[in-house]
């Protein structure tokens, strides 16, 4: 049961990583190489549609360390739930307000202060992608130790 566990949450936190860090390297760059009334009109549904896959994916991963700790995999396996688990607490505390803000009916899609938001917003993703980096890595190597 023990394997099972880690497997499934090393891998929906490698899924997790990866899709963030593509979205922070590949897709948010490339949207802000547009002029900013294309970038806002295409960060939307990419902004939903990526929720509905990032969100149950680190989740599910968390869940699955935390059970990987009680089950006897170690501390470790806590740790690497904590730091991926971070990410739906500060999505909701620091990002959240960002996108109900791109969000907003009336909002001026080609405006200076809609790109700075845009902006914002790709710096805070960063940061969900690191936490996804660090505990899919610590997840791999707690993986190969065993």
């Amino acid at each position: 049961m023990l394997k099972t566990v880690q497997f499934i949450g090393t891998l929906c936190c490698t899924s997790f990583a990866g899709a963030a860090i593509y979205v922070s390297l590949v897709e948010h760059p490339a949207r802000m190489g547009c002029d900013t009334k294309t970038a806002v009109t295409v960060w939307a549904p990419s902004y939903k549609r990526g929720a509905m896959m990032q969100a149950p994916l680190a989740i599910l991963s968390c869940l699955m360390g935390v059970m990987a700790w009680l089950l006897g995999g170690g501390i470790m396996w806590l740790v690497g739930a904590v730091l991926v688990g971070l990410v739906v607490p500060f999505t909701f505390v620091a990002i959240m307000p960002v996108n109900h803000q791109l969000l907003a009916p009336g909002r001026d899609p080609a405006s200076g202060e809609t790109r700075t938001l845009l902006g914002k917003w790709g710096r805070l993703h960063a940061v969900r992608s690191a936490l996804g980096l660090t505990a899919a890595i610590l997840y791999v190597l707690l993986l190969l130790r065993t």
